[in-house]
């Protein structure tokens, strides 16, 4: 019995020095590496099993220093033998959301063929690549349910577009006349009412820092404007 408690008072020892030295090494990574990110904070740090080195979790991105924090490593670290890149997998990871917790009330709906697919993508009504992904994948794409949350972060215009397609008889319509063809959607009256600012609250909460961003049933995302054949094989990948 007295053997029991001292091993088990060992191992409690143990476990608050183990802590004590994590937070020690926190506090000093925070202390040397946060005054260099431009005023972005670290919103976690976690030891990795290569290299000795930490992941820092910063503004949805990931960066790398030693226990000291006299080093910072921007870049991907990859699996030598797999080619994985560890730095990718672990950014997706991080950054999945719960895409039934999505507001869909507040994005323009669009379904095609059976609709089973289901996506959901923020855009900006400037944005050229959101124009490229609409003109050369979206527009093609078939048995798909598309939610489109118009994210205004290029310019107080944007704002102004989003407001009178939201507020047109046929939103989804207007959106494709817009970003397809170039027709722009006629003035909003005064009154209407548009979840401009929930939205753009939301994306940045998503940490979704440009436009296009496409979200996918799983949680996962996809940033930039991809070719059909791409998010074909993404949605594959999903289960219906």
């Amino acid at each position: 019995m007295l053997k029991t408690k001292l091993a088990l008072l060992l191992a409690t020892g143990l476990i608050t020095s183990c802590v004590g030295a994590q937070n020690s090494v926190e506090t000093t990574i925070r202390k040397n590496i946060e005054p260099r990110l431009g005023g972005a904070k670290i919103e976690s740090i976690k030891e990795t099993p290569y290299g000795g080195l930490y992941e820092l979790r910063v503004a949805g991105d990931i960066l790398y220093t030693d226990k000291k924090g006299e080093y910072l490593v921007i870049g991907h670290v990859y699996d030598a033998k797999t080619t994985r890149d560890l730095t990718r997998e672990r950014i997706d990871d991080i950054n999945k959301i719960k895409f039934s917790d999505l507001p869909f009330n507040d994005a323009i709906k669009q379904v095609k063929g059976d609709g089973k697919r289901v996506i959901a993508v923020f855009e900006d009504p400037n944005c050229g690549y959101c124009k490229r992904l609409r003109q050369t994948t979206l527009k093609n794409m078939d048995n798909v349910t598309i939610y489109t949350f118009m994210y205004n972060i290029l310019s107080d215009d944007s704002f102004v577009k989003s407001k009178n397609i939201w507020c047109a008889p046929d939103r989804a319509k207007a959106w494709d006349d817009w970003m397809i063809n170039g027709k722009a959607a006629p003035a909003a009256p005064a009154n209407c009412q548009t979840p401009n600012d929930k939205v753009l609250a939301l994306g940045q909460q998503m940490k979704i820092q440009g436009t296009p961003a496409i979200f996918f049933s799983d949680g996962s995302r996809i940033p930039g404007a991809v070719d059909q054949a791409t998010l074909e094989k993404k949605l594959a990948t999903l289960k219906e």
